[in-house]
Formats: structure tokens, C-alpha cells, sequence
């Protein structure tokens, strides 16, 4: 099947509320030409640079989709993505909320809405914010995102994950659902300057159980575009 096939089949598969961000990354010009043509909305990249460049090939292609960023946002990188996304799906300090809200202005926006990255598994190898390091960890994330809505250019929009890689998905069933238990936490608790209307969780192998459990946003790659050459 051909990469629009994929997209329209897996759009068809989710619920109209799910939000499709196809993840871009290490994929070619006429790749994303392909699935914006098919429909897409929203595109993901892990890597500020890469953004940049396909943003520049792409030309006004590019304006017919938001961009997220959905990798791990090195501090010498904001200016850049600032200018190039229109949501970082992966702030997980409230150092990095005021490193974006000082640069926000001068990429010609006045709000840049962000998700809070939780690594709900803990891993070493993960970025975002590990429970296991903050108990009670509803309480810290309470208190961050308090402190973080006081910052001019931001606004907290929801939560993301990533949740540890399994080969049999139903094995991220209790992190995602850990998960949306925190969301539903923060959410209920109608902070000013907060509007907790997203959860970003689920990846090609994992996105159905993720909707499952509460998701309405999934980042999915491989399952349109192939395994990556």
C-alpha cells in the first residue's frame, strides 16, 4: 500500500476526535508531500534541524500542517523552534517552560502551547519527568504546572508520553492508564491559564490500546511510511 493508503486507512481505523500527528522523522520531501496531499494535519519531528530544512523544501506545503515537536528540545535549539513549531510536545523542567516563554516573542508569536512530558516508566534512557524521582508525583506535577502558568508565552495544553517499548502493546496498558490518571488529576483541578485538552500518547505498535486508555492524540510513523531505509 502506498503512504497515502496507510494514512487514509489508519485515519479511517481511529475516532474523528483522535488527533493523527504523523512522525516525520528521517523521511524525504516527496515522503511528507505524499501525506499531506492524503490529508494529513499535523507532522511530528524529533530533530529541530531536520524541521527546519524539510520546512524550507517544503515551502508552502509546509503551511497546510501544524508542526510538533516531539523530541527531546536541547535549550541552544529554542530560538530555531520557535520559529519552526507551532506546539513542543516535550517540556519536562520548568526551566526549559521559561528558556521557550523568553523566545517565543521574537519568532513573531505571542502564546507557544506546550504538553508536560511525563516518562511514565522511569526509564534512564528517556527524557521527561520520572514519577519514580517525584512522590507524591500528582503533587510535583500539580505544583510545575502552577508555576509554569504564570509564564507569559506559554500555555499547558496537556500531557505526553512515551510509555516503554514493548513487542506485545497490551504491556503499555497500566502506563498509559497511569497516565490519564494524572491527566484526569490535573485537569479537574481547572488551573488558570491551563487548559488540559490533550494527552499524546500511543506509536505504531502501541497507538490502539493507547486510545483505548484515554489517548486523543497518537504520533504514528512506521505504520505510513514503512520501516525507515
Amino acid at each position: 500500500m502506498s503512504i497515502a493508503e496507510n494514512y487514509k486507512k489508519i485515519r479511517k481505523e481511529i475516532p474523528d476526535y483522535v488527533t493523527l500527528v504523523v512522525a516525520a522523522k528521517q523521511r524525504t520531501k516527496e515522503e511528507l508531500e505524499e501525506v499531506i496531499d492524503a490529508g494529513a494535519t499535523d507532522l511530528g519531528e524529533n530533530y529541530v534541524q531536520e524541521a527546519q530544512e524539510m520546512h524550507e523544501q517544503l515551502g508552502e506545503i509546509a503551511k497546510k500542517v501544524k508542526w510538533h515537536m516531539i523530541g527531546n528540545l536541547q535549550t541552544n535549539k529554542i530560538n530555531k523552534a520557535s520559529g519552526i513549531f507551532d506546539i513542543i510536545q516535550t517540556v519536562d523542567s520548568y526551566e526549559k517552560a521559561q528558556a521557550i516563554d523568553k523566545r517565543v516573542e521574537a519568532s513573531g508569536k505571542s502564546i507557544m502551547p506546550v504538553y508536560i512530558e511525563i516518562n511514565i516508566g522511569s526509564e534512564d534512557s528517556k527524557a521527561g519527568i520520572k514519577p519514580d524521582e517525584h512522590e507524591p508525583f500528582e503533587e510535583y506535577m500539580k505544583n510545575l504546572i502552577q508555576d509554569i502558568s504564570k509564564l507569559e508565552h506559554i500555555r499547558v495544553e496537556g500531557l505526553m508520553t512515551m510509555g516503554p517499548r514493548f513487542g506485545d502493546p497490551e504491556n503499555s496498558r497500566q502506563y498509559f492508564r497511569r497516565t490519564k490518571e494524572i491527566f484526569d488529576k490535573i485537569k479537574a483541578l481547572n488551573l488558570p491559564n491551563v487548559s488540559m485538552k490533550t494527552l499524546s500518547m500511543g506509536m505504531t505498535n502501541s497507538y490502539k490500546v493507547a486510545i483505548d486508555e484515554g489517548s486523543n492524540m497518537v504520533r504514528i510513523g512506521t505504520a505510513i511510511f514503512g520501516k525507515r531505509k
